[in-house]
């Protein structure tokens, strides 16, 4: 069973399986079966390198580490934990194989699988990944929401008021028992005139002497 789970064959149909199926976790809300047939497959990747005394237990230790920051995922904000736990895998499968070179080709062929995978649930079935909603921000917050990028007093037009300060040309008055930043049109008011609000742009309110 070992040489047969170490076959270079095998261990690309197990890494080709264990791919397919995080990749279709990618697209669901939360961990299902193809997560644990995935995990079942990587599994027996790993008892069969470590009968064989290819995989010690410091990669042992890395491919959990890996499994549980993917798992993590699921229930933090982000990609950091995802994109570390899939480092940390690929690690324990590099330090895991025999020859580098056969486990790099069966590393590739089952990321190619995969993002065929990824693009046949995009592109043909219309499926979206769950990971990058939460990695993108996709609502809007507008009015309807009570949003209000600035607050613009158009009710101030032609509402007439003191100049608290010298306006230089800002400064603050008194419009409607409200205190107001305001700015003339480029000349200078003195205090306690009378003023008059001619345009509003945004918080910007423009007055003009009396």
């Amino acid at each position: 069973m070992v040489e047969f789970l170490t076959e270079p064959l095998m261990i690309t149909i197990l890494l080709t399986i264990a791919g397919v199926a995080i990749v279709y976790e990618l697209f669901s809300s939360k961990f299902g079966i193809s997560g644990f047939i995935g995990l079942f497959a990587l599994l027996l990747f790993f008892y069969g390198h470590f009968q064989a005394g290819l995989a010690g237990f410091g990669t042992i230790a890395l491919f959990a580490v890996g499994i549980m920051l993917i798992f993590l995922e699921f229930f933090l904000p982000g990609a950091i934990s995802g994109t570390l736990g899939l480092a940390a895998l690929i690690a324990s499968l590099f330090l895991a194989g025999d020859s580098p070179l056969h486990m790099g080709i069966s590393i590739f062929i089952s990321i190619g699988i995969s993002v065929a995978m990824i693009f046949i649930m995009v592109k043909v079935l219309g499926k979206k990944m769950v990971l990058f909603n939460r990695m993108i921000l996709f609502d809007k917050a507008g009015n309807e929401q009570g949003y209000v990028s600035n607050v613009n007093r158009t009710d101030l037009l032609g509402k007439e008021g003191i100049a608290l300060t010298v306006l230089r040309p800002s400064g603050t008055a008194i419009i409607n028992n409200e205190r107001l930043d305001v700015v003339t049109e480029g000349g200078f008011v003195d205090q306690n005139r009378k003023i008059k609000v001619i345009k509003v742009e945004g918080v910007r309110i423009v007055v003009r002497e009396l």
